[in-house]
């Protein structure tokens, strides 16, 4: 299948977009495709990564993070996010068991982990609604209330790329596809 959405270089994209793209280059050391797509629109560039700098100082550790990110983008298929997040995990220093566990739909390494991909999952397949139980059993897993807004906080910000990614095909960048 091919792109149907362009990606753009800093070059071709729109005034708008073309600093953006350069702190891109300046923090990836290569522009990512996706952020090329988002160029598209500076608005959604910029939305995309406030949302992601906002996801990555929220009150998740990186391990949780990467959980969030990885079971969002799991469930939703996203052939780009899927390695690019695996590449970041490893950037991160992430155990390997817990890249491992995500990529293979795995029981996560502590039952604290497996409770936030639990509810990640409930909060995404029932379209925001968790029961009351499910609540409580994140919180009785040592989550509080900010923990379940920076999760929803990240499945705004995927959500945001895997929908692009599924609309563009957007091609796997050369240093992900090893994860892909």
């Amino acid at each position: 299948m091919s792109t149907t959405l362009t990606v753009h270089s800093i070059e071709s994209a729109p005034e708008g977009s073309k600093a953006s793209l350069e702190e891109s280059v300046k923090g990836f050391g290569m522009l990512p495709n996706l952020h090329g797509v988002f160029a598209g629109s500076p608005n959604a560039l910029e939305a995309y990564k406030t949302l992601h700098g906002l996801f990555a100082s929220s009150s998740l550790n990186g391990e949780e993070q990467t959980v969030v990110w990885q079971t969002i983008n799991k469930e939703n298929d996203c052939h780009y996010c899927v390695p690019a997040h695996t590449a970041v995990a490893h950037m991160m220093n992430i155990d390997e068991g817990l890249i491992n566990a995500l990529s293979q739909g795995a029981a996560m390494p502590t039952d604290k982990l497996q409770t936030l991909r639990d509810t990640t999952l409930s909060l995404i397949r029932n379209r925001g609604h968790l029961s009351k139980n499910e609540l409580d059993a994140f919180y009785a897993a040592g989550y509080e209330e900010r923990h379940v807004l920076d999760v929803i906080l990240g499945i705004a910000q995927k959500t945001m790329s895997n929908y692009t990614n599924h609309i563009a095909n957007t091609p796997v960048d050369a240093p992900f596809q090893k994860f892909a």
